[in-house]
């Protein structure tokens, strides 16, 4: 479990900060998963979001700036919050 998913499980109120060992398997498994699926459906709508449907040519590079940039976001998203796809 990542840090700052425990932290944002805290500021819900699902968890007392700390207390995070405390949760038996099931319920740590379950928030945990929660959490990550939440973190892979933003991920994945971010890389996959086109910034400009039915570009044309003249249009090719800053859509091709703008793709890089949305996967990268994506990857910062994914190392900030400890989720692998």
């Amino acid at each position: 479990m990542n840090e700052r998913i425990e932290h944002c499980l805290y500021q819900a109120g699902l968890t007392a900060q700390g207390c995070w060992d405390e949760l038996d398997d099931y319920a740590r498994q379950g928030i945990e998963k929660f959490a990550e699926l939440i973190v892979r459906e933003c991920v994945n709508r971010i890389t996959s979001y086109d910034l400009v449907p039915g570009h044309s040519a003249k249009w090719e590079d800053i859509y091709d700036i703008h793709t890089r940039l949305l996967q990268d976001l994506g990857e910062e998203l994914k190392e900030h919050f400890g989720v692998e796809l």
